[in-house]
């Protein structure tokens, strides 16, 4: 049977979006040298989504609000001024690992020396939520986990929320806002808590659009999903294997 042209449209707007082949390692290895506004930017990116979980950790460690937040402060201004992340290497497997590698060595040795000099005294100069830091901590559920998995279930968290946003602002540029805004809760839980007629009525559509938009809508989810994820993985490394790695980070397995 040919493909309608709505079809044929939909396979040309999927073919139009970027396909990312190449892991998030060349923008690491980018974000080490830091002479560029693009290399910025990567470092950017790298620091809004690991800074939390990388606070977490250390919070978990058993070091005070007020030490945390100067440690992780310190601990990125640090790879900035050092360059550090330019010796990272891709051969060695996920970034993620390598990051908390180096926070160990950090809080090991180098933040002796550091603290030793005025507090704050390496600044960032990104724009790091450190002074909500705590508060955010506090309204974590108690958890009993060892530091190295409170660390993996907020990197899960941050990836997972980061992929919303990039989502929800790929929604906005089509001019779908008020479409993902509805149907966002379809991704966070079971599909029985939006009834699919509620959503029609809310939507100004019949219940089968509103079935498609969801079904589509979770594809994309997943797909950016994988993408973020291939991102963090070294050379060979079994991107659906990482996904199940992933949701047992969430579920604390």
């Amino acid at each position: 049977m040919p493909a309608s042209s709505k079809d044929s449209k939909e396979s040309v707007t999927a073919a139009a979006r970027p396909v990312f082949v190449t892991t998030r390692w060349s923008v690491v290895l980018r974000a080490g040298r830091n002479d560029t506004t693009l290399a910025r930017a990567a470092m950017e990116r790298l620091c809004q989504t690991y800074w939390y979980p990388l606070y977490a950790y250390v919070r978990k460690r058993g070091r005070s609000a007020e030490d945390a937040q100067d440690l992780t402060q310190e601990f990125f201004g640090q790879l900035i001024e050092r360059q550090a992340v330019a010796g990272a290497d891709p051969q060695r497997g996920r970034f993620r690992s390598y990051l908390l590698k180096a926070m160990d060595h950090f809080l090991i040795s180098d933040w002796k020396r550091a603290h030793a000099q005025k507090r704050g005294g390496t600044q960032a100069a990104l724009s790091l939520d450190l002074a909500r830091a705590e508060e955010r901590y506090d309204l974590e559920p108690a958890d009993e986990s060892s530091p190295d998995k409170v660390f993996e279930k907020q990197w899960a968290l941050a990836l997972l929320s980061g992929v919303l946003t990039r989502l929800e602002m790929e929604h906005e540029r089509e001019g779908k806002k008020a479409l993902f805004t509805a149907l966002k809760p379809s991704l966070m839980g079971a599909r029985e808590s939006q009834p699919y007629v509620e959503l029609a009525q809310q939507l100004g559509l019949n219940e089968g659009a509103v079935k498609v938009a969801v079904h589509r809508l979770r594809r994309r989810y997943k797909e950016m999903v994988r993408q973020e994820i291939a991102h963090t993985l070294g050379p060979g490394e079994d991107v659906e294997e990482e996904m199940r790695h992933l949701f047992q980070a969430l579920t604390g397995e």
